[in-house]
């Protein structure tokens, strides 16, 4: 693979202008980098930027994950082979050191590189040659090699783990990256641009209200920029084109450590200054408060709840516990106590028809409504839906709602869909 000539270190703290300042010098040498910090913290961007940003840019830009290649393969992977010189050699192949020919080799997680491997490599990389298995000549290589790990490698040599000539050999150009928990004013930056990466087609880019900026900056980040990424993916798909608040997600589509400083957070705001904002607020407007707000002023009512929400909250009987959602209007809700921080398979299911419900209703009914028999026509309108839109095609129908054929057979005998299908 090539390494993009746009290959961006994002961020504007000191620790990044630093690291883009220090790649731009290191890019234009040939020898030999190692890249360490904690997982997740754009080890392999850093290896990208110096191959980018340096004279080999043009040609190829070859990673391999030391770790992910079993034990008995990697001299294979790494130096190639020749046909028959094992059991299922068929052919002659090219390894790594090959195929980055003049250009780069990118060695993630090199702390794991089995000990015998380490010797053979150490070779390699004094010699520039290499052997493959089976072969009986060395192949010259010239290749610029950029290791990388998150293990601190003079520990690992200490320990008997790592070869010290080997670390030397590698330690050439040192490069670290910071972790995100370090460098909180990049965190503004790196939100907006994985916000616009993963925004689904046809929505507008997700965007963080400042209390929610806020957390997100306070947060520890132990998964570092791969962790900040995939929460905005999942953020992007859960609420599409909103601008999220500290109320917004439920503490179970969170990590523990920030539900958890999210909690602390919300007890700490008043509940009358939290309006109500579930997975799509716009489509599920706050019940009327003129009732509610005559009985606050009231000494003799007594407080019904707690929550962030308020007792505005259309959705807050699936949260509750036991017979709440069927309980006369009259008694008082509980109080609010944030999703556990490893939710159950019964609460993620609560979070699932939040989803289901947000999407069918405007409002509850002040009566109640059977969330089974809702479910269940909203599952026959999608269905009749789809079979329109196919003309009626089952296999074409089967592919559009993600279904298996023989299951969505099923379901329109069940739903007597028959004349549609």
């Amino acid at each position: 693979m090539k390494a993009s000539a746009r290959t961006q270190i994002i961020g504007q703290s000191q620790a990044t202008q630093f690291l883009r300042e220090l790649i731009q010098t290191l890019a234009a040498s040939s020898s030999t980098a190692l890249v360490t910090g904690e997982s997740g913290t754009g080890k392999e961007l850093v290896a990208q930027a110096l191959h980018a940003q340096g004279p080999r840019a043009s040609a190829a830009f070859v990673p391999i994950n030391c770790g992910a290649i079993p034990r008995e393969l990697i001299e294979s992977e790494l130096f190639g082979h020749r046909k028959g010189s094992f059991t299922g050699a068929v052919a002659d192949r090219l390894g790594r050191f090959e195929l980055a020919h003049g250009g780069t080799l990118f060695l993630d997680e090199i702390g794991d590189l089995p000990m015998d491997m380490q010797v053979k490599l150490l070779r390699v990389l004094q010699e520039r040659c290499i052997l493959p298995v089976g072969a009986s000549r060395e192949v010259p290589v010239d290749v610029r090699v950029v290791a990388a790990t998150h293990k601190n490698l003079e520990s690992e040599v200490a320990a008997g783990r790592f070869r010290e000539d080997l670390y030397y050999r590698i330690n050439v150009l040192p490069i670290t990256t910071t972790a995100l928990r370090e460098r909180p004013d990049d965190i503004a930056a790196l939100l907006q641009f994985y916000a616009e990466k993963h925004t689904l087609q046809g929505n507008r880019p997700l965007k963080f209200a400042p209390d929610m900026l806020q957390l997100l900056q306070d947060y520890a980040w132990p998964g570092n920029v791969r962790e900040l990424s995939n929460l905005v993916d999942r953020f992007s798909t859960l609420f599409p084109s909103q601008t999220l608040q500290l109320h917004t997600v439920p503490a179970c589509m969170m990590p523990s450590g920030l539900a958890a400083l999210q909690a602390q957070r919300l007890s700490q705001m008043p509940a009358l200054a939290l309006k109500p904002s579930f997975f799509s607020a716009a489509r599920i407007p706050p019940a009327e408060p003129s009732a509610r707000d005559e009985s606050l002023d009231d000494p003799a009512v007594p407080a019904a709840t707690n929550s962030p929400w308020g007792d505005s909250d259309p959705l807050s009987h699936l949260f509750a516990s036991g017979d709440t959602a069927t309980a006369a209007p009259s008694v008082p809700r509980p109080a609010f106590v944030p999703m556990p921080l490893s939710a159950s398979n019964d609460e993620m299911n609560s979070v699932e028809e939040v989803i289901l419900l947000a999407q069918g209703i405007q409002t509850l009914p002040p009566d109640g409504i059977s969330l089974k028999q809702h479910l269940i026509d909203i599952e026959r309108n999608l269905i009749e839906q789809a079979l329109a839109r196919t003309q009626g095609n089952v296999s074409q129908t089967a592919r559009l709602l993600q279904l298996q054929r023989t299951t969505l057979i099923e379901k329109i005998n069940k739903y007597d869909l028959r004349a549609l299908g």
